[in-house]
C-alpha cells in the first residue's frame, strides 16, 4: 500500500526574500531528484509553480508552506528523504524556517491509486500531533506497517482516538 507524507514549515522570511534562495533556488533540484526516484508516485503543485506548490496552504494556515508527496512504500520515501541531496535540505531547515513545537511532518498509508487532499494531509497532523504517533498516523521514528503493527518491536502499538 502507499504511504503518502506531509512536510509543513513557517518561513522565517518572505519566500521572494533573498535569505530564502538557499531553500527556493534548490526546489527544482530536489523535486527533480523525487520524480526520478524509485517509488515515486505523486507530489503536490500548484498552478502557478511547476517545481513546487509554494502557493498552497493548509486549511485556515495561511503562514505554513506544505510539502506533499505519495511514495510506493516506507523504504522508498525513506531513502529519498534521507540518502539523496534532499538531506543537506533537512539538515539547513533551521536557516529557512521557523522551529515548530509540534511535529512538522506525517506519514499516512493511502489506497492503490489516491492522491491525498490538503485537508486529508491536515486530518492527519492534527491526529498525529493531538495523539502521538499511531496506526492512521505516524513518523519516520515511529513507523507502523500498513496492516497498523509497529515497525519497532520496542514499541508499543497505539489505537488513534
Amino acid at each position: 500500500m502507499p504511504i503518502a507524507q506531509l512536510n509543513i514549515g513557517i518561513t522565517r522570511y518572505p519566500v521572494d526574500d533573498p535569505r530564502m534562495i538557499g531553500f527556493t533556488g534548490r526546489i527544482e533540484i530536489i523535486n527533480s531528484i523525487a520524480d526520478r526516484s524509485d517509488g515515486f508516485i505523486w507530489r503536490l503543485i500548484d498552478d502557478s509553480d511547476k517545481d513546487g506548490a509554494l502557493d498552497l496552504r493548509l486549511p485556515g494556515q495561511e503562514d505554513i508552506l506544505v510539502n506533499m508527496s505519495v511514495w510506493r512504500d516506507i523504504d522508498s520515501l525513506f531513502h529519498y528523504v534521507y540518502k539523496t541531496a534532499h538531506a543537506k535540505v533537512m539538515r539547513d531547515r533551521a536557516d529557512w524556517f521557523e522551529p515548530l513545537k509540534d511535529r512538522h511532518l506525517v506519514l499516512w498509508y493511502v489506497p492503490e491509486g489516491h492522491i491525498p487532499s490538503l485537508e486529508e494531509a491536515n486530518d492527519c497532523l492534527q491526529l498525529l500531533q493531538a495523539n502521538g504517533p499511531c496506526p492512521d498516523a505516524f513518523t519516520f521514528d515511529v513507523p507502523f506497517t500498513e496492516a497498523g503493527v509497529p515497525i519497532s518491536p520496542n514499541f508499543p502499538k497505539k489505537d488513534c482516538a
